[in-house]
């Protein structure tokens, strides 16, 4: 790790000469992997393919867990962060466009977007990146102006301005040379995966080619490479191996650009092995969970036709029920509803948790939420 793997530009900002980098053409640079390096790929992919084949049949409701997680980490790398219950609450009636859980619940919906794209046969576009990014930073604060739209101003990492930054990042005019270099990596299907979505995402974050977002946008691409190339139905959190280990994920970075990108691989792939084992956690806590709610409401000896029977299987896949959601869904009158929604928190498996906001006429709904599930998105950064 001797020289970075780029040059440095002379630009003037605000009447000041400052040094950009601008990294080498992913194109130009040889990404042979460490014989360590490629064995740790090896071993991260079989670690996501234990976790993909643990989901059950009907995944859906576990994907969503899981891709809540990773939202909830992706965020708090970045230092935002909210109670997951908020989150959720935030995801069915936003509280406040520049709450923290507004913007923890953008990064789940632009996290689902890359993940629904990747399904598909169609090449990641800069057009993909931007729409990525609109979602994002629809719960933030940011100047319309920089939404959606790779930046046009000068940008840096770290610091309060070029003068005192980490790093100042590429001139604007340099984004497309260099995002189309990126993108043409990144579509490939002759590198190793897990070693293509560690490269590119650091490129991504060297670049840094929007003007705020660039972290949790980056983390998205991970997603996007691994359920691509790996043919996932849902990706590992990978956010959550990420958080665990902030200082050492932000070295690895440095490392890459100093071109130890072996080193950087390495390192990273023990993050993806993690987050398949989390994943495989995950899994396993939901089915233990919803062994010990039947337990509680046998023990509580209701009748085996009772509704909150038929209520409970509704979870996980409905985070936050109503009753009329539930009579809705089940096809039982709103009082029959209530009931079961009251016998599920009498049992500790439900908890009542405020009001809807009410639309229109009439008394506001109860919500119920189960805090011990949504405790399993939560997102706290596990051992490797």
């Amino acid at each position: 790790m001797t020289e970075e793997a780029g040059r440095h530009q002379t630009v003037v900002w605000r009447g000041r000469r400052i040094q950009a980098f601008v990294p080498s053409l992913l194109a130009e640079r040889d990404l042979t992997l460490s014989t360590h390096a490629a064995n740790r790929c090896g071993a991260a992919e079989a670690s996501v393919a234990a976790g993909a084949a643990a989901l059950p049949e009907d995944y859906a409701p576990l994907a969503r867990l899981l891709l809540r997680a990773e939202g909830i980490a992706s965020s708090y790398v970045e230092g935002v962060s909210a109670p997951v219950v908020e989150v959720v609450l935030a995801e069915h009636a936003p509280s406040g466009p520049h709450s923290p859980a507004a913007w923890v619940a953008a990064n789940l919906q632009a996290t689902s977007d890359a993940v629904i794209h990747a399904s598909g046969a169609d090449p990641l576009t800069v057009h993909d990146l931007c729409s990525w990014h609109t979602a994002l930073m629809a719960g933030s604060p940011t100047p319309a102006e920089h939404v959606g739209h790779l930046r046009t101003q000068q940008g840096w990492i770290g610091g309060t301005s070029p003068l005192d930054a980490h790093l100042v990042t590429a001139p604007a005019a340099e984004l497309d040379t260099l995002l189309a270099d990126l993108l043409t990596f990144v579509n490939r299907t002759d590198v190793d995966p897990v070693a293509q979505a560690a490269v590119a995402h650091a490129q991504f974050e060297v670049i840094h080619p929007f003007a705020d977002g660039n972290g949790r946008i980056g983390r998205v691409l991970i997603l996007w490479v691994l359920t691509r190339r790996l043919q996932l139905l849902t990706p590992p959190p990978v956010s959550v191996l990420l958080a665990a280990d902030v200082a050492g994920y932000a070295s690895g970075l440095v490392r890459f650009r100093m071109s130890d990108h072996s080193g950087w691989v390495a390192w990273f792939a023990d993050a993806v092995g993690g987050a398949g084992r989390a994943q495989q956690q995950l899994i396993g806590n939901v089915e233990r969970m919803l062994v010990t709610w039947q337990d509680r409401l046998r023990d509580k000896g209701l009748r085996s036709d009772a509704a909150a029977w038929t209520v409970l299987e509704l979870l996980p896949r409905h985070l936050l029920l109503t009753a009329s959601e539930v009579a809705a869904t089940l096809g039982i009158t709103p009082k029959g509803a209530r009931a079961a929604l009251v016998t599920l928190a009498d049992a500790g498996v439900l908890t009542r948790f405020g009001t809807a906001s009410p639309s229109g006429h009439g008394r506001p709904a109860d919500l119920y939420v189960s805090v011990e599930l949504l405790g399993l998105a939560g997102a706290t950064p596990l051992r490797r």
